[in-house]
C-alpha cells in the first residue's frame, strides 16, 4: 500500500487536513503546538470513477478501490533532529512513508497562532528540510564508519560508501539527498537506510477559500523552490476540505465549482503523489468484483500480476488486455472480443495505466 506523510511546522493545517482526508480519523485539530501527540493513521481509498462504470458493466458484487494510508505526524520546530519540541519520535516515523506531504501555511489568519510568529512559506520549508537534513546526516555519519570498514571485503559496501560520501555533502548543507547523482547501484546500497530527504516531496500549499482556484503570491514563492528540488506542488484548502466532508457528492461538485475548482484536495494530492512516484493504476473487473490496482510505470504484465499474488507473477502464461475506453465503448468484454479489441500479451508486455486485465496462470 501506497503511504505519504503528512509533514509541516505547528499550526499549518496538517491535522485539519488529516481529518478531511481521512473522515473518520481522529487527529485533533487544536490550536497549539503538539496537539497530534501519536502519529495518525488513516486509510482511504483512491477515488476512480472508471470502478463505478465497470462494476456496471460486469455487473460486480463490490467494488474494491486501490488504497492510500495518509500519516499525520506532530508539527515538527526548529531544532527537532536535536530533541526539540517532541523531536526525533516523529522524523522516525517519516522514515517509513514512501513520499512526503510537506504542508506550507500560505494564508493569514490571526486567529491562528504561526509558530514562527508571522507567515513565511520560505522560512517555514527551510526550518523543516534541515531538520530532516540534520536528522539523515546524524544516520549517515553513523552508518558510513560501518561500511568503510565492510567496503575492505565487499563491493556492495563500496557502493555504500561512495553514496554515502555523496549523500553527506548535501546534507552538511542543509540540501537533501535526492538531489544527490548516484548510480543504480549507489541507490540500491542506501534504499534500506530509509532517509527522510531521500523521499519525494509534494508541497500542498494550504491557503484560504478565496485563493483556492488561482492561489496567491506565497504559493508562488513555494513553486520556485518546488522547481529546484523536483518537487510538485497542489494548491489545498484545509478548511474548505473540512467542509466537504459533510457534504453529498452532488454537493461537494456544486460547491467546490463555486469556488472555480473541478476536484478536491484529496484528488489532487493523490494525483500528484502518483505522477511524482511514477505510478500506474490497472483495473480487474467481473461478476465478484471491480477493483484498481497500483503498479510502478514500466512494470511488466508478470510483475503486474504478481502485486494481486506472487503465484500469479510465477505462474504467469499469459494476460487478457483491453483498455479501459474501448471496453467502455463496446458495452462487454465479449463484444470488446468480437470487435478484436481484446489482445493476449506475453510476458514482455508493459502494463498501461487504464488496462483492463485479466491473468491467466498455472498454480
Amino acid at each position: 500500500m501506497l503511504r505519504a506523510g503528512i509533514v509541516g511546522l505547528p499550526n499549518v493545517g496538517k491535522s485539519t487536513l488529516f481529518n478531511a482526508l481521512v473522515a473518520n480519523a481522529k487527529a485533533t485539530a487544536a490550536n497549539f503546538p503538539f496537539c497530534t501527540i501519536e502519529p495518525n493513521v488513516g486509510v482511504v481509498g483512491v477515488p476512480d470513477e472508471r470502478l463505478n462504470v465497470l462494476a456496471k458493466i460486469s455487473k460486480s458484487e463490490q467494488i474494491i478501490p486501490t488504497r492510500i494510508e495518509f500519516v499525520d505526524i506532530a508539527g515538527l520546530v526548529k531544532g527537532a533532529s536535536q530533541g526539540e519540541g517532541l523531536g526525533n519520535q516523529f522524523l522516525s516515523h517519516i522514515r517509513e512513508v514512501d513520499a512526503i506531504v510537506h504542508v506550507v501555511r500560505c494564508f493569514e489568519d490571526d486567529d491562528i497562532i504561526h509558530v514562527s510568529g508571522s507567515i513565511d512559506p520560505l522560512r517555514d520549508i527551510d526550518i523543516i528540510n534541515l531538520e530532516l537534513a540534520l536528522s539523515d546526516l546524524s544516520q549517515v555519519e553513523r552508518r558510513i564508519d560501518r561500511a568503510r570498514k565492510q567496503a575492505k571485503t565487499s563491493k556492495e559496501a563500496q557502493f555504500e560508501v561512495t553514496a554515502l560520501e555523496k549523500i553527506a555533502v548535501l546534507l552538511n548543507e542543509g540540501k537533501p539527498a535526492r538531489q544527490a547523482i548516484l548510480t543504480e547501484e549507489e541507490l540500491e546500497a542506501v534504499k534500506g537506510l530509509g532517509l527522510v530527504t531521500q523521499k519525494s516531496v509534494i508541497y500542498a500549499t494550504n491557503v484560504s477559500e478565496d485563493d483556492l482556484a488561482t492561489g496567491n503570491a506565497q504559493v508562488e514563492k513555494v513553486r520556485e523552490v518546488a522547481k529546484i528540488d523536483n518537487a510538485q506542488v497542489v494548491i489545498i484548502s484545509a478548511q474548505v476540505e473540512s467542509e466537504l466532508v459533510d457534504l453529498s457528492e452532488e454537493e461537494r461538485a456544486d460547491f467546490l465549482a463555486s469556488l472555480g475548482v473541478e476536484e478536491g484536495g484529496l484528488k489532487s494530492l493523490i494525483r500528484a503523489t502518483y505522477e511524482l512516484l511514477g505510478l500506474r493504476t490497472y483495473l480487474t473487473t467481473g461478476p465478484k468484483e471491480t477493483r484498481a490496482w497500483t503498479i510502478k510505470a514500466g512494470m511488466s504484465a508478470p510483475q503486474a500480476a504478481g502485486v494481486i499474488h506472487s503465484d500469479f507473477e510465477r505462474g504467469f502464461i499469459r494476460a487478457e488486455t483491453v483498455a479501459y475506453k474501448d471496453l467502455v465503448a463496446t458495452g462487454s468484454m465479449n463484444a470488446a472480443k468480437e470487435k478484436g479489441l481484446v489482445r493476449s500479451e506475453g510476458k514482455e508486455y508493459i502494463v498501461q495505466e487504464g488496462d483492463v486485465l485479466l491473468f491467466r496462470f498455472n498454480v
